[in-house]
């Protein structure tokens, strides 16, 4: 057998677009007002990032059955605040535990962190700029 060396390793950047849907928060700063809507975004906020970091923790402990209840419930807290491109993969994620495809399960679940982590960072600076 002979040993191949690859002298040329290329990485993939792997960036994602978020779509933040400025519409729905605008919408909940008219209904709530300035103080009621930054207290939903920022209580909205902080539950992603534990259900983000929940869903992960699971998903390495296949415990598939709490990973999709997590997951299912990104999706409600990220539409509520106009977070539609996380919403859409935190479903995907239930379709894939739902079909039981553990390589598409692992893909889109690292999807989802990724846009996880860019939604929640755009929405923080959105914050400094009032909507």
């Amino acid at each position: 057998m002979r040993v191949r060396y690859v002298d040329d390793v290329k990485v993939l950047a792997q960036e994602e677009v978020v779509r933040l849907d400025s519409d729905r928060l605008q919408t909940l700063y008219e209904q709530l007002g300035d103080s009621g809507a930054e207290d939903v975004v920022c209580r909205a906020m902080e539950e992603l990032a534990v259900r983000l970091s929940m869903t992960e923790r699971l998903f390495r402990q296949d415990r598939y059955d709490e990973m999709r209840k997590a997951a299912r419930s990104l999706t409600g807290i990220a539409d509520q605040i106009g977070m539609n491109t996380l919403s859409r993969v935190a479903c995907d994620v239930t379709h894939c535990i739902d079909a039981r495809d553990p390589v598409a399960l692992s893909a889109t679940l690292s999807r989802l962190l990724r846009i996880g982590e860019r939604s929640l960072t755009e929405i923080w600076d959105m914050q400094g700029v009032r909507v």
